[in-house]
């Protein structure tokens, strides 16, 4: 563990923008896919122990809410907001004016979180009744949700800061230890709720049924305070010590003040329309399960979908930012839009075969994954029937991360505010319809946000575009081009062996494991080939990168030379 940290802390300097965004994607990726796995220990341990029901939908609202400020902060406005302007104090300023904006973002943060946590607090069952209305139709289940809401609230105070700590470290061109501090957030979260709901319980005065979910409500608090602290080492051994200091009249601050607003709402869409989902399948009444289990599949399958967003959309796009940031502070243009080109290029190679293969193995991998204990066969065919629509949306998710975050460098907050909003109302607008007038139920809702996602991508590229001059367009859609059809190819063979293989080995967990042991190397064995004979740039970057071998100056220029013959 030790050595794997080591070598993800390493820098080094003597290459060019995009050389390091295709280095550190790999150790980004490296870290998101250790964080990952452990999040879907968490979300094996809660899927067995909970299943679909009551008080687990109970909990997922709970926990939902603060975690809604948990993207948007980690993944979202605090990031685009505040690495820009730290990088640049950083880099035409002195490392001891770059602490004093840190100090001044850290302490506004906890007045200003801190407040809406009490809030949220004191109005928890107004949030549940907004966000979750049909939970009264059910006895009791909006009393639980309602206390698992107020037990998780301060999670969001403690994710902020992490969030804070994570953009330092990134600046500093440091990405693995601030990676993996998702990882002692979910082992934390599922160790502590372990201790306290089931060894603590009767010490504590909890009964044998609330201890569990309410053991696990407080393991998420214990995880976010473990999140914050395993960065400040890091933090430390670059010179950074947070200390409280109040400046509201600080440059740095007004600015990424002035920059997180528009910033919050141009992240929301995707996270905002969970929830506006969230509210339109506590209404559906499934002919089997009643009104428990529309929001535990559409959260199981969603939870899904992030194992491939995190690893490529969410690690490229950390990668990207600090690097196009600096491209633009030395007012290098053309390479911040190549840089730029070329993660949407990494981005679409890696989400879309992997769309493919959430679509066509679905069903297999969450068989594998999930079930057993409460959660039983019928709660997979639900869960892996809502993962196959929200994968046809995963190209426009983990695209939006990479391009949002170039606006903010830009300094173009409004823009993604305004594609955010107008996405949101498309969302509601598609859910009402597919409600009212399909029976596709929260299938439905997972298509409605998929395509709002995609929508939501086209319309930023193309504005992006315009506004920067091109993003080497005609390479790109060369790339995806190629791109789409060896996914093609792909699927058909995945599709192809996943049916022989349930033919001849039937259901159950032993046949799905072996038939992804062999349907993804042999999808994976007949995309590379296709890429390589298509000739895809990003082929080489991705393997390179996710190999380790961070030597990237003759792949690169093999790159160039190619996309400027063809």
């Amino acid at each position: 563990m030790r050595a794997c940290l080591s070598l993800m802390s390493t820098v080094t300097m003597d290459v060019s923008p995009s050389e390091g965004v295709v280095r550190s994607a790999g150790v980004m990726s490296a870290a998101v896919l250790l964080s990952r796995v452990t999040g879907l220990v968490r979300e094996i341990v809660l899927a067995r122990l909970f299943g679909a029901s009551q008080i687990y939908d109970a909990y997922l609202l709970g926990f939902r809410l603060p975690n809604l400020t948990r993207d948007l902060f980690a993944e979202g406005a605090l990031s685009s907001a505040f690495i820009p302007t730290f990088t640049e104090y950083l880099s035409s300023k002195s490392k001891e004016e770059a602490a004093r904006l840190a100090n001044l973002v850290a302490t506004a943060l906890v007045i200003v979180v801190g407040l809406l946590c009490l809030l949220g607090v004191i109005f928890a069952p107004a949030l549940v009744r907004l966000f979750a209305p049909g939970f009264e139709l059910v006895p009791g289940k909006f009393e639980q949700a309602v206390l698992l809401t107020r037990i998780m609230f301060p999670f969001l105070l403690l994710v902020a800061l992490a969030a804070q700590a994570m953009g330092m470290l990134n600046a500093c061109n440091q990405f693995g230890v601030p990676a993996l501090s998702s990882s002692a957030f979910n082992l934390g979260s599922v160790g502590f709720g372990l201790i306290i709901g089931y060894w603590a319980a009767p010490f504590i005065g909890l009964t044998s049924v609330d201890g569990p979910i309410i053991g696990m409500a407080w393991g998420v608090v214990m995880g976010g305070a473990l999140q914050l602290c395993w960065q400040i080492p890091s933090l430390r051994r670059n010179g950074f010590f947070i200390r409280p200091a109040i400046d509201w009249n600080h440059p740095g601050l007004r600015h990424i003040i002035h920059l997180m607003g528009p910033a919050i709402l141009g992240g929301a869409a995707i996270q905002v329309n969970v929830l506006v989902n969230t509210n339109f399948a506590s209404y559906i009444e499934d002919p089997l399960r009643g009104f428990n289990g529309p929001v535990s599949w559409l959260s199981w399958a969603f939870r899904f979908m992030q194992l491939p967003l995190g690893l490529f959309g969410v690690a490229i796009a950390s990668a990207t930012l600090p690097a196009i940031s600096r491209s633009l502070a030395s007012g290098n243009h053309d390479e911040f839009r190549r840089t730029l080109s070329r993660s949407l290029g990494l981005v679409f190679l890696l989400t879309v075969p992997s769309s493919i293969g959430l679509s066509v193995l679905g069903s297999e991998m969450i068989t594998a994954v999930y079930q057993g204990g409460k959660f039983d066969a019928y709660d997979t065919q639900q869960t892996a029937l809502a993962l196959s629509f929200y994968a046809v949306g995963l190209a426009g998710y983990a695209g939006s991360k990479v391009i949002n975050p170039a606006f903010y460098a830009l300094k173009d907050s409004r823009t993604p505010m305004w594609v955010s909003i107008i996405s949101i109302a498309i969302n509601y607008l598609a859910a009402s319809l597919i409600i009212k007038h399909t029976t596709l139920g929260h299938a439905g809702l997972a298509l409605s946000t998929s395509v709002v996602a995609l929508f939501s991508f086209v319309c930023l590229f193309w504005i992006l575009r315009n506004k920067i001059g091109g993003v080497y367009g005609r390479d790109l859609f060369s790339s995806c081009y190629k791109i789409g059809i060896a996914s093609l190819m792909m699927g058909i063979v995945v599709s192809l062996l996943s049916f022989l293989f349930g033919r001849w080995l039937g259901a159950g967990r032993l046949a799905s494991l072996i038939c992804l042991g062999l349907s993804i190397p042999a999808g994976l064995g007949v995309l590379y080939a296709t890429c390589k004979l298509l000739k895809v740039p990003e082929l080489d970057l991705a393997v390179k990168a996710f190999a380790g071998k961070f030597s990237l100056a003759a792949t690169l220029r093999l790159v160039s030379s190619r996309r400027r013959s063809s």
